[in-house]
């Protein structure tokens, strides 16, 4: 089940160290540019191997890990901790992230002028 020097798909290998939930979904954020292995965006095809570094963007977070060992099957949590260095960033707290603003409930709908200040805000 663990390959020493072997390269393995970097779809394959996000998929079986547990960063995504499934294949699919791994192969689908390689496609859409959120995997970099050393830094260049990688196609689902691209091997990996020890010693590289792998970024997973997923859900504005980025996930930094290095492989230390390569695997071809889904392995447990224990495992699969041990198949990576993770050097991520700690996520934002919770309370940490900016509250979306809401009207009063009751006052309806926003006026001409309750849209200029939204968008002026935004920045548009």
């Amino acid at each position: 089940m663990v390959a020493s020097e072997e390269t393995v798909r970097v779809d394959s290998w996000i998929w079986s160290v547990r960063l995504t939930k499934t294949r699919a979904l791994a192969a689908t954020a390689c496609r859409a540019g959120h995997v970099r292995v050393n830094g260049e965006r990688v196609k689902p095809a691209h091997s990996v191997r020890p010693g590289d570094e792998v970024r997973l963007q997923q859900g504005g977070y980025e996930r930094i890990v290095v492989v230390r060992q390569t695997v071809r099957k889904r392995v447990g949590a224990g495992p699969a901790a041990e198949c990576y260095v993770d050097n991520s960033p700690p996520p934002p707290e919770h309370g940490a992230v900016a509250p979306l603003a809401q009207r009063d409930r009751g006052t309806g709908r926003p006026t001409k002028r309750d849209r200029r200040e939204v968008e002026r805000l935004r920045g548009a």
